[in-house]
């Protein structure tokens, strides 16, 4: 493999790298291997078809596609890694020489991470955070465990209300037709969660048992399934069931049942000590916050838009991942919020952004004070590691790849530059 470097203009550049023909050879052959049992040529059986055959019904170059995939990835990551640049976003590549017996070339555009200017670092002003706890903070936290500990009781002879939870049949129609996924059976709707499209809910409230309800809603313009974008439903209900919430006292018996304690002033206090110690953890990443956004507003720098596309990318699958483990699909999510992929990324934009001026903002810092992560920093990393993962060191060490320690490193280095700045903040 070789390359060169073309700078095209400011934060990027042009990658040109070309594959031997040995190289592209060996994955042609390897891409017929794969996919001749696809191939039916009249006189051959299935899989049997000689390559040079396939090659002269279906064309010189129907293999090529399958090979550039194949020798693409591991060729722009080696030019990349070689040429130093600091890429910041997926490469946009294109094929320029394709053919067998010769070397395969093409095109990486890459975006560069950009200059900063740092403005002041040192020394920065800002109205730091108090982290107070308060009788009322005591109560709410003792509400939530109540909200936790409390138990769905039958109520079929109430009409339904905020906070009570439905158990219904529905079936949506629209245009008089039913439509996929308008249809469910004993369904858990708890009243005034917005679980449904708008209004729904609301026209349960005031329902029983046994009752029937026509429910009309419109669907949102910006609905996920785009063949029913803005068009009226009638969905027909029944309503099974209804269920209320019934709630312990908070005494020194429910002390006992949700904690270690044995009376309720005694785990008030811990609630206080634990509320304490989260409170000045959030005031301390609160000031940290506000003298990151001081030192960006000071700065200079010329962001790519494909580093802030990357970083909207980046937050939406962490937002999916959270919904994920909440047992959402995201899919199922756009659905019931009516929102789009597209949407969802306009929405975080703003706050990916902010993302990627602290993280720059931060890496100029670790430059301009030559901050380095040490050995035994990386070992105090990967000891915290092991504790919270539960395994022995010596297997994490032996499952963390190079470009792993790199990231260790660059992690912990950030960390000490964010330290600085607080420390030195006024």
């Amino acid at each position: 493999m070789s390359f060169k470097v073309e700078k095209t203009k400011d934060n990027e550049a042009k990658l040109i790298i070309e594959v031997p023909a040995e190289d592209f050879d060996k994955a042609i052959d390897e891409a017929y291997e794969k996919n001749k049992d696809r191939f039916k040529v009249d006189g051959f059986r299935k899989g049997k078809v000689p390559r040079e055959m396939i090659e002269k019904v279906y064309g010189v170059g129907v293999f090529y596609d399958d090979a550039a995939n194949a020798v693409i990835p591991e060729a722009y990551a080696e030019a990349a890694k070689e040429s130093g640049l600091e890429i910041v976003a997926r490469p946009e590549i294109q094929v320029t020489k394709i053919a067998a017996g010769n070397p395969m070339e093409f095109e990486a555009i890459v975006t560069l991470k950009p200059e900063v200017k740092l403005g002041k670092y040192k020394g920065v002003k800002v109205e730091k955070v108090e982290a107070e706890v308060t009788d009322e903070d005591i109560e709410n936290r003792l509400n939530q465990d109540k909200e936790q500990n409390a138990r769905l009781v039958a109520a079929d002879d109430k009409e339904i209300e905020n906070g009570d939870q439905a158990i219904i049949d529905f079936e949506g129609f629209v245009d008089d037709k039913p439509f996929e996924g308008g249809k469910g059976e004993d369904y858990p709707l708890v009243i005034g969660s917005h679980s449904f499209i708008d209004t729904f809910e609301d026209q349960l409230v005031g329902k029983k048992v046994g009752d029937e309800v026509d429910v009309n809603v419109t669907f949102p313009e910006q609905y996920q399934a785009a063949e029913l974008a803005g068009k009226p439903a009638l969905f027909k209900v029944k309503i099974k069931e209804i269920k209320v919430k019934e709630y312990p006292e908070i005494d020194d018996e429910f002390a006992q049942e949700v904690s270690e304690f044995d009376t309720l002033e005694e785990y008030k206090e811990d609630i206080r000590k634990k509320l304490t110690e989260a409170k000045e953890n959030e005031a301390a990443r609160e000031t940290e916050s506000r003298i990151i956004e001081a030192i960006v507003k000071d700065s200079k720098m010329d962001i790519p838009e494909k580093m802030i596309d990357t970083a909207c990318d980046q937050m939406v699958e962490e937002f999916a991942r959270n919904m994920q483990m909440q047992g959402i699909a995201f899919e199922q999510y756009l659905q019931m919020t009516g929102s789009t992929l597209e949407q969802m990324k306009e929405q975080v934009k703003p706050q990916a952004e902010a993302r990627v001026q602290s993280s720059l903002v931060l890496e100029a810092i670790v430059d301009a004070e030559n901050i380095e992560a040490k050995d035994a920093d990386v070992d105090d990393e990967i000891l915290k590691m092991s504790e919270q993962y539960g395994m022995e060191v010596e297997k994490i060490n032996e499952m963390l790849r190079d470009e792993d320690r790199e990231n260790i490193k660059k992690d912990i280095c950030i960390r000490k530059a964010a330290e600085l700045i607080v420390n030195e903040a006024k």
